[in-house]
């Protein structure tokens, strides 16, 4: 079979999938939203012949698991994407969903119902044709990705440990090439105590917790490296009660980007380790959310040289590049699991008003994703 043309002649299946999915919104922290749309996705992958369970949730929408050839020999294949969005209930009023010649406008369509569109239509494509090969294949739908993935990183990591290959549906680049780096991130809220007094009949009394946070915020842009990949920046602070009283507290979140693991573990003992700088004064550091980076080591290489070499034989040739953001890939591969992100369709607008996918695009990944399924060789260590 001719995947680029077949799927060419189903594009308008993948988009029909898309639009459903637009129309159903569900920003993170709405759950009710969230878990209609995961029972919707439920339905349609039944559909597709999988095994489907749901995890419950508490706080998020509860994540949606599916299996294909349950009995099959070998170590899944497993997909992975989040049906979470960044856009509140009542979106699609001020920013609905349209066409126009190859774009396809909506809030969630990039980032990443496309993705969820391209897994279970290519699935179900490819098992209504017979052309969906005996191996087991897993799919994993996270519903708190967007706010940090706090509430699914556990079973993602359960899930990925048994696979021997990830595939992450995050929205491709431009030129449609593969993400086989992200940097990881983590966040840390700093509080600061100090002690109050009049500012105008006895300073001298006070400890000014604005004031410690100033050094200390000075002392922590210091540890920015941008030439090992290393970005610290420090974009919230508050603190202090009134004009004439001198700040009892403070606060302030750091954001920290790397691309290596040893960066996380420099900057994790660095800020852990502040002290103050005023007498008096009291550091509170507390680490919020965080992803570990996913690194191109020696196995991504390999990993990303058997993608190529199958999207080569279907003449698309696929590029691979470094993105800033972090995705649920950057928590699969941190566990030595060879992982692919990426793989969603190629469009513009993430988290934006001109959020769209480019509708050309869908045969295009539909069919890689087809041939790695078909064809994917797992190395040694994987089997």
């Amino acid at each position: 079979m001719n995947f680029l043309d077949f799927f060419r002649e189903h594009n308008d299946k993948i988009i029909d999938l898309l639009k459903e999915l637009v129309m159903r919104e569900s920003p993170s922290a709405d759950k009710a939203a969230v878990d209609a749309l995961g029972a919707y996705i439920a339905d349609q992958l039944k559909n597709t012949g999988a095994q489907v369970e749901v995890f419950p949730r508490r706080e998020v929408g509860d994540i949606v698991y599916a299996a294909w050839n349950g009995s099959a020999p070998g170590k899944p294949i497993l997909l992975m994407g989040h049906i979470d969005t960044v856009w509140p209930v009542g979106t699609l009023a001020n920013m609905p969903l349209w066409q126009h010649g190859m774009r396809l406008y909506g809030p969630g369509s990039l980032d990443m119902k496309a993705g969820i569109a391209l897994i279970i239509t290519v699935i179900g494509l490819l098992r209504q044709h017979n052309q969906l090969p005996h191996r087991p294949i897993w799919a994993l739908f996270t519903t708190d990705e967007e706010t940090g993935s706090q509430h699914s990183r556990d079973l993602i990591e359960k899930v990925a440990l048994n696979a021997g290959l990830v595939l992450v549906f995050e929205p491709a680049t431009e030129g449609e090439t593969v993400k086989t780096a992200r940097r990881g991130m983590a966040r840390y809220r700093v509080y600061v105590e100090g002690r109050h007094a009049h500012s105008g009949r006895e300073p001298e009394k006070g400890v000014n917790a604005i004031h410690e946070a100033a050094r200390q915020v000075l002392r922590i842009a210091e540890w920015d490296a941008p030439e090992q990949g290393t970005s610290v920046a420090t974009n919230l602070i508050s603190g202090g009660t009134a004009a004439n009283i001198i700040a009892p507290y403070a606060e302030f979140l750091v954001d920290m980007r790397f691309t290596r693991c040893d960066e996380e573990e420099r900057l994790a003992a660095l800020i852990n380790d502040l002290q103050p700088v005023h007498a008096g004064a009291r550091l509170l550091v507390r680490r919020l959310v965080g992803r570990p980076p996913m690194e191109r080591d020696a196995q991504m290489i390999r990993t990303f040289a058997q993608c190529a070499d199958l999207a080569g034989s279907l003449g698309l040739p696929v590029a691979e590049e470094l993105t800033g953001a972090g995705s649920d890939a950057n928590f699969t591969a941190a566990l030595g699991i060879p992982t692919l992100d990426g793989l969603g369709a190629r469009g513009e607008g993430m988290h934006a008003e001109n959020e769209h996918v480019i509708v050309t695009s869908l045969p295009r990944r539909a069919a890689l994703l087809a041939s790695i399924l078909q064809h994917w060789q797992m190395d040694e260590k994987e089997t």
